[in-house]
Formats: structure tokens, C-alpha cells, sequence
């Protein structure tokens, strides 16, 4: 939930990581970052905040959830969330209030002067170990397609290539938001934001 606060310069953002914990909150304040998470509190300024890294991160009850991990340079993490837990069966997108509060983090740091190190998607090993993985499941599954095919199995070609465009469609678009990249402030990745 975006709101702007009592402070005319402040910009709030709020989400709940899960059903039993309390609210995640942030605000964009004139000295930086505050938070308040689990009885904890703080205040980062813009200039102090040293790396930032967008990445896409779907669940199996939201099928669209981004996330930024905000790193500070004394080693401090914080995770924000596309998407807020309302219900046991429901998570709700927050997509317009993420975007909004990510866009403006950027351009206050930016006009602070923050040197931080910008990166989307995931860590380039990471990234690597997963392809690998893609394409050693793309050459098992080609192989199942072919045998099935040879020995006239076609419910089991079917299913196959089913499964396999299933397959493509979930991870592929995963994947492919998730390449390693590095952005600047004036120009953040869209595949990265809802």
C-alpha cells in the first residue's frame, strides 16, 4: 500500500511478507530510507544505500512478484515485495504502488548522488546454473519425445510436448526476465517492474 505521509517529501510503502508476521513498512523520507520491520526500525540515507537488485520472483499463489533487495554498505539487506498476503489463499498484487515506490527510491538516490551498484535479475552464476539445468531437461525431454514417438506412444508424445510448452511458457518467461544485467539510475529495466 502506497500512501504519502504527514511529511510532504515522505512517500510510503507497505507490504506483508506473510499471514502470521506484522506489515513490512517504508518510507522515502528527505534523510533517506526509513523501515520498520518486526519491531525493528531504521533510517538508511540515499547515499549510504549500496547496491540495489530488481529481479522477478513468482510464486505459485502470485504469478506476477517482483522484488528489490536494497544492500547497505555497512552489510545491511532489505527485501521489498510486489505483493502483499492478504488471506491464506490469497496474495495480492500491490503492482502500481511497487512501481511507484521503486521509481521514486531510484530518483532520490540519484539526486542524492548515490553511487550504488545497480543489477537486475539474477547473479550471473546463478543464471548460468539455472540455463544449464534448461537445457540438460530440454535434451531428456527431447529424447523421452523421440522414443515415444519411435515406438508409437502418441499419448505420451502428446502429453510431452504439453508439458513441454507448459514448461516453456513458466520458465522461459522467468529466465528470460531474470538475465544478469546492470541499469543505471535514468534508465530501470521494465521486465524487472510490474
Amino acid at each position: 500500500m502506497l500512501s504519502a505521509s504527514s511529511d510532504p517529501t515522505g512517500l510510503h510503502y507497505a507490504y506483508r511478507a506473510s499471514l502470521v508476521g506484522s506489515a513490512h513498512l517504508f518510507e522515502l523520507t528527505e534523510q533517506g530510507l526509513s523501515w520498520r520491520i518486526a519491531g525493528r526500525t531504521g533510517l538508511w540515507p540515499y547515499t549510504d544505500i549500496a547496491t540495489v537488485r530488481l529481479s522477478y520472483r513468482p510464486v505459485s499463489m502470485q504469478a506476477r512478484r517482483f522484488r528489490a533487495d536494497i544492500g547497505k554498505i555497512d552489510g545491511g539487506r532489505l527485501a521489498i515485495l510486489s505483493t502483499s498476503w492478504q488471506t491464506a489463499a490469497l496474495m495480492a498484487p500491490q503492482d502500481k504502488d511497487y512501481r511507484d515506490f521503486i521509481i521514486e527510491l531510484h530518483a532520490r538516490m540519484a539526486k542524492a548522488g548515490s553511487q550504488a551498484v545497480l543489477t537486475g535479475g539474477l547473479g550471473p552464476r546463478v543464471y548460468a546454473a539455472a540455463i544449464v539445468c534448461v537445457v540438460l531437461l530440454a535434451i531428456a525431454m527431447s529424447g523421452l519425445l523421440l522414443r515415444s514417438i519411435v515406438s508409437g506412444e502418441w499419448a505420451g508424445a502428446l502429453f510431452l510436448v504439453g508439458f513441454a510448452a507448459l514448461f516453456a511458457w513458466q520458465v522461459g518467461g522467468f529466465i528470460a526476465r531474470n538475465r544478469p544485467l546492470t541499469y543505471t539510475f535514468a534508465d530501470l529495466p521494465k521486465a524487472l517492474l510490474p
